[in-house]
């Protein structure tokens, strides 16, 4: 079968691999419908997080079993499911506390299981899911192929943009910030206006991606960075800052606006994943009172509710993707994200 493996700094290549076997009882194996290139994948792509030998990548599919082991219960062939951008068994102490992330079991999709396990890489013909019980969501029926980038969210951007709103604690009438315009950013929006923010600010330069933010709720759009973007952002809210301010880039700078965005008493819910040498400033943090809350989305526990929303009609992430390309085109997926030319790119096998 065919699947992406990347090779070192921006060397992505489409190759013929060993096509996955059930090997656990637990496991299913899934045709993947559709995948995409994640913000955290231009990581290893950019040289910044290094890669020591070839390795299948990516961490968003959903797709059709085609095969389940004998211990599988749940899942049967032939359902459409959503995996979310881990595996987990949805039974440990982790799981159940709402960390599905941290399972005690689970593992990383191209990274191995926790149990020594080989997980593969997203951004393939197939896919092995260990625990696929735990793991996989299936749909009610098949859906409707204009459902299925609303779904891929689901497995990533629109569960990790929902955490950071829910770590903040967004509720009716508070006020937002949301740091980066990626998809993240974009779902992060989205995600407070659900929960009921009366007021949502969006920090983006790009024209693109504000007209989609103002499209999932933003209020307001600010430009500037720095003490120029804290200026706006307090002239915005009685000199003082929001609420909540939603993290979703991962950088040392970013993390800085978050803070410095907060009104004294006021939360970050913070995502990013922290490449760019993130610091918490604690001195600061103790004399505002402000809160910081977050980390790896554990979107597992948050599918089946926002499936219900996406399959009703009222919750809407797809438009993230403003890019579609088939497998075979895959290394031009990660220019296009990596220049900017893209925000999230649908990859079909």
């Amino acid at each position: 079968m065919k699947a992406t493996v990347i090779h070192g700094a921006r060397d992505v290549r489409l190759e013929e691999v060993a096509s996955p076997v059930l090997s656990t009882g637990g496991d299913a194996i899934v045709r993947v419908v559709a995948a995409c290139v994640c913000g955290s994948d231009l990581s290893p792509y950019r040289g910044v997080t290094p890669v020591e030998e070839p390795t299948r990548i990516g961490h968003e599919f959903v797709g059709i079993v085609e095969e389940v082991g004998p211990d599988v219960a749940r899942i049967k062939v032939g359902d459409f499911v959503i995996a979310p951008f881990y595996d987990c068994d949805m039974t440990c102490a982790n799981c159940l506390n709402g960390v599905s992330a941290s399972c005690l079991h689970g593992g990383w999709w191209g990274n191995g299981d926790r149990m020594g396990g080989f997980a593969d890489g997203a951004q393939g013909e197939f896919v092995r899911v260990p625990h696929a019980d735990g793991t996989l969501v299936a749909t009610p029926e098949q859906p409707d192929a204009a459902l299925v980038p609303s779904l891929l969210a689901l497995s990533d951007v629109m569960g990790t943009g929902h955490h950071a709103a829910v770590s903040a604690g967004v509720g009716a009438e508070s006020t937002v910030v949301v740091v980066g315009d990626g998809a993240v950013g974009l779902c992060a929006i989205l995600a407070a206006r659900r929960l009921g923010a009366s007021r949502i600010v969006a920090m983006s330069r790009h024209a693109d991606r504000q007209a989609l933010a103002r499209e999932f709720g933003a209020t307001d759009v600010i430009e500037e960075r720095g003490d120029e973007g804290v200026e706006q952002v307090k002239a915005l809210f009685d000199g003082l800052g929001a609420d909540c301010v939603l993290e979703c880039v991962g950088t040392k700078e970013s993390m800085d606006q978050a803070i410095r965005s907060a009104r004294p008493g006021g939360m970050i819910g913070y995502v990013g994943v922290p490449n760019g040498g993130a610091e918490l400033p604690i001195r600061r943090l103790f004399g505002t009172n402000v809160g910081v809350n977050g980390g790896v989305a554990p979107v597992r526990n948050y599918i089946e509710e926002l499936l219900t929303e996406v399959l009703a009609g009222t919750l809407n992430p797809g438009p993230v993707f403003d890019l579609e390309l088939p497998l075979s085109e895959v290394a031009e997926a990660y220019a296009a994200m990596d220049e900017r030319r893209a925000t999230k790119v649908l990859l079909r096998p």
